[in-house]
C-alpha cells in the first residue's frame, strides 16, 4: 500500500497541483487507514463497505470530530478513485460512504471597534512596527490568507492600481484591490522599514514581509505577531490569522457587498464556501430593525 500511496502523492502534486499542506493531510489519512487495515488483518483488496464501517466506528470510539472524519473519508475516497483508475481495484469502496453531517459554525470576526485598537498599537518609528502595521492592514484590507500574504513579492504589488497579485491554492492567481490605509502602510514599510530589515541578511529575497533577521516571514511568525498586537491592545479576544479574513468578508457583506464579488475577492472556488459569511452582527440586525420597522421610532 505504501507504493500506491507514493504514486498517489505524485499524482496530487503533478496532475492536481495540490498544495504541500493538502498532500501532507492526504498522506496522513492514508497512513492511518493502512495501520487500521494491518491491525485488523485486512489488505487493501479486502476493503469493502463493512470494513469501512468498522474503520468509521473506530473513529467514533477515539472521539474524532465530524469534520475530521469527513476529511478522512474525502481523502480515502480520492485515493481509492485513483486506485480504480489505475486498475489496482475493480471499484471504489468509498463511493457510497456518506459524509457525516455537521453544523456550519459561524466564523469568528472582529468588531470594528476592536480592529481600531489593533491599528494603533504598532510603533511606526521602528522597522518591525512598520512591518506589523503593513501586515495587519493588508490582511484585513484584502482578506487574503496568511499563506498567501507571506508569499507576496515586491513585483506583485501595483501601487498605481492599488492591487496585489495573490498566489492562491492550487497555483491559482487573482488580483485583489486594497485601500488607502493598506497602501500607505505598505509604502511606509517598503520605503523605510523593509530596507533596514533586508540589510541584515546578505542573501536577497523578493518577499515583501521579512522577519527580524531579514529573511522571509513565515505563517507561524504572522501568528505570533498578531498575538502580540492583541496583547498590546489589551483585547480580551482570541486571535488567529483567519479571523481577519472572516472580518473582511463579514464587514463587506454587512455593508451590502455582492456575495459573488466577495467570493472572487476571497478566492473561493464555490459560492457555498462564501455563504458562511452571510450571518449578520447584532449591530446590523438592530440597524435594520430601527430603519425598517414602522414603530421602531416616533416620527
Amino acid at each position: 500500500m505504501q507504493n500506491y500511496k507514493e504514486e498517489f502523492m505524485e499524482y496530487l502534486q503533478i496532475e492536481k497541483n495540490a498544495s504541500p499542506l493538502t498532500v501532507k493531510h492526504y498522506g496522513r489519512d492514508i497512513d492511518e487507514f493502512a495501520d487500521f487495515l494491518q491491525s485488523e488483518g485486512f489488505t487493501i483488496h479486502d476493503c469493502d463497505y463493512p470494513v469501512i464501517r468498522v474503520f468509521l466506528s473506530r473513529q467514533h470510539e477515539h472521539g474524532y470530530s465530524r469534520r475530521s472524519v469527513s476529511r478522512k473519508i474525502s481523502s480515502l475516497r480520492s485515493f481509492f478513485r485513483f486506485l480504480e483508475r489505475e486498475e489496482v481495484l475493480a471499484n471504489n469502496p468509498f463511493i457510497n460512504v456518506s459524509l457525516p453531517k455537521e453544523d456550519a459554525p459561524i466564523p469568528e470576526f472582529f468588531y470594528s471597534e476592536e480592529l481600531e485598537h489593533l491599528f494603533t498599537v504598532s510603533d511606526l518609528d521602528t522597522p518591525l512596527g512598520q512591518r506589523d502595521q503593513a501586515l495587519i492592514e493588508l490582511l484585513y484590507g484584502t482578506g487574503i490568507r496568511v499563506s498567501e500574504c507571506v508569499r507576496v513579492e515586491m513585483g506583485d504589488i501595483a501601487f498605481s492600481l492599488r492591487t496585489v497579485l495573490v498566489h492562491g491554492k492550487g497555483r491559482k492567481e487573482r488580483y485583489v484591490p486594497f485601500g488607502q490605509y493598506a497602501g500607505e502602510a505598505l509604502e511606509t514599510y517598503i520605503n523605510s522599514g523593509r530596507k533596514v530589515l533586508s540589510d541584515k541578511r546578505t542573501e536577497a529575497t523578493n518577499r515583501v514581509f521579512l522577519n527580524a533577521k531579514g529573511g522571509p516571514l513565515r505563517a507561524d511568525g504572522v501568528r505570533l505577531i498578531l498575538k502580540r498586537m492583541v496583547q498590546k491592545a489589551a483585547l480580551t479576544v482570541d486571535i488567529h490569522p483567519h479571523k481577519l479574513r472572516h472580518s473582511f468578508a463579514t464587514h463587506l457583506l454587512n455593508e451590502g457587498a455582492d456575495l459573488r464579488a466577495v467570493q472572487e475577492l476571497l478566492g473561493h472556488e464555490h459560492l457555498s464556501s462564501t455563504q458562511i459569511y452571510t450571518h449578520v452582527t447584532k449591530d446590523r440586525l438592530r440597524n435594520v430593525y430601527m430603519n425598517a420597522h414602522p414603530r421602531a421610532n416616533k416620527r
